[in-house]
């Protein structure tokens, strides 16, 4: 059965971001808010909450899991990040994007795409993600809360507690927070190119 904890989506109390990151330390998978939509998340050593989260999403070995980061210093222990590409992660984060980017050795074989050997980074706009990733201190491991057959993700956090009580450990409730994920930008060739479009600005981007 998963806890349930309701955090205010710009003051996030204290008192509960510590708890939930307690959870996440001890193999815990949670449910949180983010500024495009709600996401699964576990520890980046948590092989198994890894695999949990494939077997709710029914994801492929293919897909690219998303390394959930506090800010563009801490990108940089994870991808390769050349000049044009840092200045373009600079103007778009903190922002509903993922960036698709050439993995380091810090990130385990297991969550890079096993032929690109690439990883999808992110730096979301959001009090209560923000307030995780001090407390935890490293990246959140993260996947887009889509359940299969469905196009959109989940949005009333009641809701995914009854769906996924047995399957997660914690449904963090921190109000609407969007119906799109975010949008994908492949930063592995010579220009940027959106592989998906969320809700975050593309116009000209590829251009750019």
């Amino acid at each position: 059965m998963s806890q349930f904890f309701q955090i205010h989506p710009v003051n996030p109390q204290l008192r509960l971001i510590h708890q939930a990151v307690e959870i996440a330390r001890n193999d815990g998978l949670i449910v949180y808010p983010t500024d495009s939509s709600y996401a699964l998340g576990c520890h980046v050593g948590d092989k198994r909450g890894m695999e949990r989260i494939r077997r709710i999403r029914a994801l492929g070995s293919r897909h690219n899991f998303t390394l959930v980061c506090r800010d563009l210093s801490e990108i940089a222990t994870y991808a390769r990040v050349n000049n044009s590409a840092y200045r373009l992660l600079k103007s778009l984060t903190p922002g509903p994007y993922t960036f698709v980017l050439q993995a380091t050795h810090e990130v385990p074989r297991r969550l890079q795409n096993p032929k690109r050997k690439t990883i999808g980074i992110r730096v979301p706009d959001h009090p209560v993600v923000q307030a995780l990733l001090e407390e935890l201190g490293e990246p959140l491991m993260s996947s887009t809360l889509i359940l299969p057959g469905r196009e959109l993700p989940e949005t009333d956090a009641h809701d995914m507690r009854e769906r996924l009580e047995r399957d997660v450990d914690l449904v963090i409730d921190g109000g609407h927070c969007g119906l799109e994920p975010t949008t994908v930008i492949d930063m592995t060739g010579d220009v940027p190119r959106i592989t998906r479009q969320g809700c975050g600005v593309v116009e000209g981007l590829e251009e750019g």
